[in-house]
């Protein structure tokens, strides 16, 4: 938005700051409801979920049951939400491209296997690249090859497609085709890298606020770790200037510490941020971002010691951090 702000627009604009707290707190709470009406929920993405129902359609027609669910989130939240419908993870997210598509779906689209003919008529309406999971490059590759819609994808032989690709559109094929290959996972695996890092709205120019910038990214990498329950022996820091600024030179970097004992202690955390951002920190520019990683996870923060280490585990350190 810096980079616009002091663009002419035809009509008035506008501007609200990004609130990421607020976007994870909406989201959970409409995990919340669907869970009280669906058996299991996995948390696809912080504005996406996939729910088990199968068997519902022995009480209820599986569209009327989305539209308990739409109105169920929209009364709890005031959040409107499309709901599709399928037989795997693949069909249901065509479904719920195609409920958005056209206004007479009413935000809620269920493909089943016994209509063959409604999937079908879809699939031929939908263009490739809109495929769950199939992005620019593999798409204009299908098209070369003539394969424009998700119909056309679907017909396509899987060992073909597996050979001339990989086995992540293989699945897709088979997904399109009713055959579940991508199961719900209720519980995330555990992540393997935690980044903080947001754009500055000004330049930052002095240490000091820089230092401030990356101390509030590593406190929430450290809040995050501790969410994911492991701990991370590996800190790194970056900083840049912004690379489409032509007048000014371009400086970025990146510097990283690592621990002899793994950590989710914050304080430990940005004691070595710090150190990192100490090692790559220039005058005389104008940053444009930073940002906080955290690498190396375990299920632990025990590793093994000796009598003679310097570096001892904190004492209280997980009470502590209960508390923050």
């Amino acid at each position: 938005w810096f980079q616009l702000r002091s663009a002419k627009f035809p009509e008035p604009v506008i501007a609200f700051s990004s609130n990421y707290a607020l976007y994870a707190s909406m989201s959970n709470r409409v995990m919340v409801h669907l869970e009280e009406l669906a058996p299991r929920v996995e948390q696809y993405s912080i504005d996406e979920m996939f729910l088990d129902i199968r068997g519902i359609d022995s009480c209820i027609d599986f569209e009327d049951f989305g539209r308990q669910l739409r109105e169920h989130v929209r009364s709890g939240t005031g959040l409107t939400i499309g709901v599709g419908m399928g037989p795997t993870k693949t069909l249901a997210k065509s479904a719920q491209w195609a409920s958005k598509e056209w206004s007479q779906f009413g935000g809620v689209l269920a493909l089943t296997l016994h209509n063959q003919k409604r999937t079908e008529k879809l699939l031929s309406l939908q263009p490739v690249e809109e495929i769950w999971g199939v992005g620019r490059r593999i798409s204009k590759k299908l098209n070369t090859m003539g394969i424009t819609t998700a119909l056309q994808l679907a017909r396509a032989n899987p060992t073909f497609i597996r050979k001339n690709f990989n086995v992540v559109l293989e699945r897709t094929v088979r997904e399109l085709n009713g055959e579940s290959c991508i199961s719900l996972e209720e519980a995330p695996p555990p992540k393997q890298q935690i980044v903080c890092s947001r754009s500055f709205g000004e330049r930052v120019t002095t240490y000091e606020a820089m230092r401030q910038a990356v101390c509030q990214h590593a406190e929430r990498a450290a809040e995050k770790l501790r969410g994911e329950r492991q701990f991370c022996r590996h800190i790194a820091v970056f900083v840049k200037t912004s690379p489409f600024a032509v007048t000014e030179p371009y400086y970025g970097n990146l510097a990283s510490e690592k621990l002899l004992i793994p950590t989710q202690d914050t304080r430990d955390i940005i004691a070595a941020a710090v150190r990192a951002l100490d090692r790559i920190w220039v005058d005389g520019h104008r940053y444009a971002k930073a940002g906080c990683m955290l690498n190396d996870f375990t299920q632990t923060g025990v590793s093994q010691l000796n009598l003679f280490d310097e570096v001892q585990p904190r004492e209280r350190s997980e009470q502590l951090m209960q508390v923050l």
